[in-house]
């Protein structure tokens, strides 16, 4: 009996001890349990906002569970994968901006655009009915919920009668996302408003000429304004070309490597 109280003592011990460890899962997964993960492709995000490239000037935002559309172009199957927008941003009525193949494949009936006066009016609305249309200027601000939306001038330099975007007719958006402050260019060159912008977490900023800037005018305005992030975007040029988006990057990061430049799949097809 002598010889047996040591063993039932440890195992007395071993039950105690598992009885008072807690009821839970396993702990947090450490990193090389998340090795074998994909890689999204076409998908960033900056802290809550997801960003969602889908081609040339078009793009997918979505926060707190609404999904904003920008300039959708290329047609509607581009946009399967997304929920149905809840709101919809376009830039100027241009057809890589204003593309009504595209719109009337999606479901806007819940949907409210945000445009300028020109958009609406070219807009067929015969075949293409959003739930609600507010009209913006340069320099007006609309609510969307918990959404800003600022519109901010878009144009070509000389601002003269040669402009392919004269000075008020289209927009360009300063979003407010939670805490992201958000810049879209729209087609624009290297105006001063783009270069007195502040406090922008993320931009996407065109570049193709001869319709826009250069990737040195463009990154000289980014260099001064300094987002967080930007996103060169829109920047197949008039001959089919692509843009030198890998110069932009070096450009950026050589003048203010504060700015990360973000690179993304603007383009499938290439």
């Amino acid at each position: 009996m002598n010889q047996l109280c040591p063993y039932l003592m440890r195992i007395f011990l071993f039950l105690l001890g598992a009885s008072l460890m807690p009821a839970c899962g396993p702990g947090p997964a450490t990193d090389t349990a998340t090795t074998d993960a994909p890689e999204p492709t076409d998908y960033r995000e900056v802290e809550s906002v997801a960003i969602h490239p889908v081609l040339h000037g078009s793009l997918v935002l979505q926060h707190g569970g609404k999904t904003i559309y920008v300039d959708p172009y290329g047609g509607a199957e581009l946009y399967t994968a997304f929920p149905r927008p809840d709101l919809v941003l376009i830039t100027h009525p241009h057809g890589d901006h204003l593309n009504p193949e595209t719109l009337k494949g999606l479901d806007l009936t819940q949907a409210e655009l945000m445009a300028p006066q020109v958009v609406v009016d070219q807009l067929p609305k015969d075949s293409i009915a959003f739930g609600k249309i507010a009209v913006l200027a340069n320099g007006e601000n609309s609510k969307f919920g918990a959404i800003d939306v600022r519109a901010v001038p878009m144009y070509n330099l000389p601002d003269d009668d040669t402009a392919r975007h004269p000075k008020g007719w289209g927009n360009g958006y300063v979003i407010t996302l939670g805490e992201e402050r958000i810049y879209i260019s729209g087609d624009t060159e290297d105006i001063p408003e783009m270069r007195n912008l502040e406090d922008i977490d993320i931009a996407f900023v065109c570049m193709n000429l001869p319709y826009t800037m250069g990737i040195e005018a463009a990154a000289d305005a980014v260099i001064e304004f300094a987002p967080a992030v930007v996103y060169p975007y829109h920047y197949r040029n008039g001959d089919g070309t692509k843009g030198d988006v890998a110069t932009f990057k070096k450009l950026v990061n050589a003048g203010n490597p504060n700015v990360e430049v973000r690179l993304a799949g603007w383009y499938p097809e290439s």
